[in-house]
């Protein structure tokens, strides 16, 4: 058997944005999402409420803008982003609905994936990217 070293990741202890604005973040995690948020009196807000992730990636860039924008090329008018995280949620199509109407503006729309995924994605106030999904496989059963 290998030995395992000490340094070796077993999962993901815990996954956030950098704030720069603190309620320019909070909305759209606290407010659009539910994500129940205890907040510490220097402005930390953590839980330890949300299930762990499912996957932990390096997604190129080339893919992330060929998954927002059908080109190998993230677009110039728009962030890099820097990170990105996903939410599952029960309606794709409700939950984006609802976030165009707090005024983000989706970079995709409602797309159904080759492997059954559907997913909306938007560049969140930190340059996070920010996906919305239904993802079948990941629902057990």
């Amino acid at each position: 058997m290998e030995k395992r070293l000490q340094s070796t990741a077993l999962f993901i202890a815990g996954f956030g944005p950098i704030a720069i604005e603190a309620q320019a973040s909070r909305e759209p995690y606290s407010r659009a999402f539910g994500i129940p948020f205890s907040e510490e009196k220097d402005g930390y807000l953590h839980t330890e409420s949300l299930k762990g992730a499912n996957t932990f990636a390096l997604w190129p860039l080339s893919q992330a803008a060929q998954s927002c924008f059908g080109t190998d090329s993230w677009r110039s008018d728009i962030p890099v982003p820097q990170a990105w995280i996903e939410f599952d949620v029960d309606d794709v199509k409700a939950a984006t609905a609802e976030l165009e109407s707090r005024g983000y503006r989706m970079l995709v729309r409602n797309r159904h994936e080759p492997w059954g995924q559907t997913v909306s994605r938007f560049i969140g106030p930190e340059g996070l990217l920010v996906g919305i999904t239904f993802t079948p496989s990941m629902r057990g059963g």
